[in-house]
């Protein structure tokens, strides 16, 4: 099949990035042509690894360079770049021809339906149905989030097939009857799981809100009193790199927390792990949780929308809080960081869990959705 992605940028070290790459690796191995197209590239380097027979195309359109301005700015400038956009993309799409033409939720996600080139339209969304409204944005940004939240059930009843990555958030797309729930792979599990004799807790992401850093931070300061000796790591950065370390210092926990930055290679960050911690205040189905598994790292997760709860199973393999628990968040690192016989435990178990996650078994899944949706009548 001959297939485009859709996606903002392939610069970032983030979780969609590298699913993507995993994804259109796997689908070029398997004799599949595969384009990625962007629109916020501008030559940055690629975040992950790319198959030398995937091709890459930016647009070159930059709506983000239009991100910190004012709501005026974004809102005078945004029309004339989906104008510039759907020129853009129309012409490639009608240039390659495709049999399916996916979007991930960006930009164009609003453009494809309305392209006639020929191609079955696939819409997949990495975060959960109310992402906007966890924000909790007030004024008139609160307004447009709500505007923007019923719009998007909309868009997605315009595809041909729209694919979500939990069943739990299935559930909150009731109105869209084209949906289908496909979790994201994990392609890199080692031979043998992490040693979990390391007194390292691992957070991996991207230091903005969603993250829930800040939470992290407040619940670390209990376990730094409690068992000294083991260390926080971050694994990402962002604009709240800042606030974040002050943060720490503020904790007086500075000795216990390593911000490391963007790393280059995640495995050796999980290989050298005993724990992963997650304190977002939402996900899609978040990739860490997922990769811990992959080398047998128990994890202590908040039971935020969506998806922990769909790989967390409570006291087997990791522990599952109560969202926005900070103290019970505190107290799951510390059952786990405290009691070698546990730890191990879970982590065996979460290696045993990963085999569901994995490429061989997840893309198998894409490949018949795709083959249904253009055997299907328009």
């Amino acid at each position: 099949m001959r297939i485009v992605y859709n996606i903002a940028g392939f610069y970032r070290p983030a979780g969609m990035e590298r699913v993507l790459a995993d994804k259109a690796n796997w689908l070029a191995s398997h004799e599949h042509e595969v384009t990625i197209l962007t629109t916020e590239q501008k030559g940055r380097p690629y975040a992950f690894p790319l198959d030398d027979r995937i091709a890459v195309k930016d647009l070159g359109i930059g709506y983000e360079d239009n991100n910190g301005g004012s709501l005026w700015d974004k809102v005078v400038h945004y029309p004339a770049k989906q104008i510039r956009h759907r020129k853009a993309l129309e012409k490639v799409l009608q240039e390659i021809r495709p049999d399916i033409t996916v979007s991930m939720f960006c930009n164009e996600v609003n453009l494809i339906p309305r392209i006639k080139d020929g191609s079955r339209k696939v819409l997949e969304v990495h975060f959960s149905r109310f992402k906007r409204l966890q924000y909790a944005r007030t004024g008139l940004w609160g307004l447009i989030d709500k505007y923007r939240s019923r719009q998007d059930a909309k868009l997605a009843t315009r595809y041909d097939r729209f694919v979500v990555l939990t069943e739990a958030d299935k559930a909150n797309w009731r109105e869209v009857k084209n949906v289908t729930v496909i979790k994201n792979p994990i392609c890199f599990k080692p031979e043998k799981p992490a040693s979990l004799n390391t007194r390292t807790v691992l957070a991996v992401g991207r230091l903005t809100y969603q993250k829930g850093f800040d939470r992290l931070l407040d619940a670390w300061s209990r376990v730094a009193e409690e068992a000294p000796g083991w260390t926080l790591v971050f694994a990402g950065d962002g604009e709240l790199r800042d606030d974040l370390q002050e943060q720490t210092n503020g904790l007086g926990i500075y000795d216990s927390v390593r911000f490391a930055g963007n790393v280059q290679d995640i495995s050796a960050c999980y290989a050298k792990a005993s724990a992963v911690a997650l304190s977002s205040h939402y996900e899609g189905l978040p990739m860490v949780l997922l990769e811990a598994q992959g080398f047998g790292v128990p994890a202590v997760s908040f039971d935020c929308p969506c998806g922990p709860s769909e790989i967390i199973r409570d006291g087997e393999n990791g522990y599952l809080v109560p969202e926005g628990d900070v103290e019970a968040l505190s107290l799951g690192l510390l059952r786990i960081v405290q009691n070698d016989e546990e730890r191990a435990r879970m982590g065996r178990q979460a290696y045993l869990d990963a085999s569901q996650w994995d490429i061989e078994t997840i893309m198998p899944q894409w490949i018949r959705l795709f083959e249904e949706t253009l055997s299907s009548p328009r």
